[in-house]
């Protein structure tokens, strides 16, 4: 796995494709805020190491899974479909392992096996797996416009927003689910702060958020997680805007990182508006019910652990590798989810691309949130089958 240091130009997307040389390259979001450090993925496997090892993370991996899965294709030597078949199965299973509870690279990687039904040969295949990796990184970018278009609306000069874990441009192709319409709205003039969970045990609202949002210029603090109740109790928090991994189309239920919860139902006895903002792709019409969502559950190293660089005026000095210090009992177990379910009850609205909608709604309004189009990737077989979720 090549790596790179560069500092991100204006509007670079933090997951992109390099046909040339048939490797993903993805902005190591492990090193933020304190290095901006670039990886080459040599193959399909590594590139699923890195969406497990979460190099890239958050339910828009999709880009990195898409591209992953054509980059895998387009690795097969021969001209036998029977063989290319069994060897595009290995390279999707691998992949779909990587993250089980998001759907998004899930659905990603339908749509690139539906497209290359349509060749003929190997060779037509492959052409066709990396443009539809392709369209659908360019899909993922301006649904998350779209996205910030409607949502724009909630964003009110002189409000406090607060958001949980990241779903900004790190987590996407672009431009971020919840943030979008706060780039937005920033954008437009209006002037707002915005409250960043730290978001433990990884702490990406403190590394990637917070980072974003300095980058941008948008107001905004940093707070740890177990803050939030007194925040809203003090009147400081006027919306709750949060990104999901999946959403369940029949029944609304919202699954994001863990903490989104708490925040919701704190949010609910505030009498504070809670939103979650997605793309269609994270919308699951299979699952009927969330207890069949998975929950990943990840090394207790992340809880017993924490990741930075050194205080000391030579590591200032220099740019150096974060290193990893233990902060927790090491004897003592440790249970460590990385997701929950916040049940549609608490939720106030879904901010999608097609507009605002009540997770009652999401079902009646299926066709306009890309329900047939699901249908086509899955092929009409495999259309109400529950999608998979483990290699």
């Amino acid at each position: 796995m090549k790596t790179g240091r560069s500092t991100p130009r204006s509007g670079e997307r933090s997951v992109s494709f390099d046909a040339a040389t048939n490797r993903v390259r993805l902005l190591d979001q492990r090193q933020l805020p304190h290095q901006v450090l670039w990886l080459h993925t040599a193959d399909y496997r590594a590139t699923a190491r890195a969406i497990r090892d979460m190099v890239v993370r958050g339910a828009p991996a999709i880009a990195a899974a898409a591209y992953g899965l054509a980059q895998g294709i387009r690795a097969f030597r021969g001209r036998d479909l029977g063989k290319f078949g069994a060897h595009v199965r290995r390279v999707h299973r691998a992949l779909l392992a990587a993250r089980p509870t998001a759907v998004d690279p899930a659905r990603a990687m339908e749509e690139v096996l539906a497209a290359i039904r349509a060749g003929h040969t190997v060779e037509e295949r492959k052409a066709l797996a990396l443009a539809a990796a392709e369209e659908f990184a360019h899909r993922s970018a301006a649904e998350c416009r779209a996205l910030g278009e409607q949502g724009l609306p909630l964003i009110r000069t002189g409000m406090s927003v607060l958001t949980h874990c990241n779903a900004g441009r790190l987590a996407c192709v672009d431009y971020g689910t919840a943030t979008a319409p706060l780039y937005l709205a920033h954008e437009r003039g209006r002037r707002f702060h915005v409250y960043c969970t730290e978001t433990r045990p990884r702490s990406q609202g403190a590394a990637l958020t917070a980072w974003e949002l300095a980058r941008a210029g948008i107001a905004h603090t940093l707070i740890a997680d177990t803050a939030v109740g007194l925040l809203m109790q003090q009147g400081r928090v006027d919306l709750v805007l949060v990104g999901s991994d999946r959403v369940l189309g029949r029944t609304g239920h919202v699954t994001n990182k863990i903490g989104t919860y708490n925040l919701a139902v704190l949010a609910h006895r505030h009498g504070i508006p809670f939103y979650v903002a997605i793309p269609l792709s994270t919308l699951d019409w299979d699952l009927k019910s969330p207890s069949q969502i998975p929950i990943e559950e990840r090394d207790p190293a992340e809880v017993r652990c924490a990741r930075g660089v050194p205080l000391t005026r030579a590591a200032r000095a220099t740019v150096c590798e974060p290193v990893t210090v233990r902060v927790a009992n090491p004897t003592s177990p440790v249970w460590n989810p990385a997701f929950d379910i916040t049940p549609p009850e608490l939720v106030t609205g879904v901010l999608t691309p097609a507009g605002i909608f009540k997770p009652n709604e999401l079902w009646s309004q299926r066709r306009r949130l890309g329900y047939d189009r699901m249908i086509s990737a899955a092929g009409p077989h495999q259309a109400t089958r529950r999608f998979p979720v483990s290699g």
